[in-house]
């Protein structure tokens, strides 16, 4: 719902836009490169005998084609979303007796819809930027590993017939980013952008549909972006 409110607030500002407004449709390389931290996994570290307070998780980096869509109000002022394929993480133990262990995989899709200031909206070559706006991420397609469910098993936690998940919740959160427009001839060019974007979640660990480890892990990645810009 809150990801639909967000694309009519924009459609809506397109409509309002003066006739100077131009559309760009930029299409690349996007990668999400995580700085993770997260709170410990309290519960295995107490059943397994591991010192509090060892462990926490990690989330791998992952590339996808980028599709972002920019339109500019005014010389200085633009809008652009941000989409792209779902991105594909792994979730892994990071510290103690443990380090390593694969927890799961996920699949998230993040819009991101963000206003951008362009310093020299007269340059017909170079054409740097900077952005603030609000980020959504939907998490899906969760996967318990069978690593994690080996050792669950081995630790008593669950046994044979157990039904053993991992549900990640959906995150808000703000989003910043810098970059640049290079104008190559009139219809095409180069687009380079880095955003840092706020990504909490909470992984439940549940078995038989009761959960049987928290952890909140805060993604926050660095997410970078380059492609050709297709100006209409």
């Amino acid at each position: 719902m809150k990801t639909t409110l967000s694309v009519l607030t924009l459609a809506a500002a397109l409509a309002a836009a003066p006739a100077y407004a131009d559309f760009a449709i930029n299409v690349g390389a996007i990668t999400v490169a995580p700085d993770d931290s997260s709170s410990s996994l309290n519960v295995i570290e107490q059943v397994a005998g591991l010192p509090a307070g060892s462990t926490a998780v990690g989330v791998n980096t992952n590339t996808q084609l980028g599709l972002t869509f920019d339109y500019r109000i005014n010389p200085n002022w633009a809008v652009q979303l941000i989409a792209a394929t779902p991105f594909s993480h792994d979730i892994k133990v990071k510290g103690s007796a443990i380090d390593g262990l694969k927890v799961g995989k996920t699949k998230h899709l993040p819009p991101t819809l963000l206003a951008q200031y362009h310093f020299m909206p007269q340059h017909q070559t170079f054409d740097p930027f900077v952005g603030v706006g609000l980020n959504y991420t939907v998490f899906f397609d969760e996967q318990i590993d069978g690593q994690l469910e080996g050792a669950l098993d081995a630790l008593n936690v669950t046994a044979a017939n157990d039904n053993v998940s991992l549900k990640l919740k959906s995150s808000y959160g703000l989003a910043l980013q810098a970059g640049v427009n290079i104008k190559l001839n009139e219809t095409f060019g180069v687009h380079i952008m880095l955003s840092k974007m706020d990504i909490d979640t909470t992984g439940r660990v549940q078995v038989n549909g009761a959960t049987v480890q928290s952890v909140d892990v805060n993604i926050d990645p660095y997410v970078a972006m380059i492609g050709l810009r297709w100006t209409l």
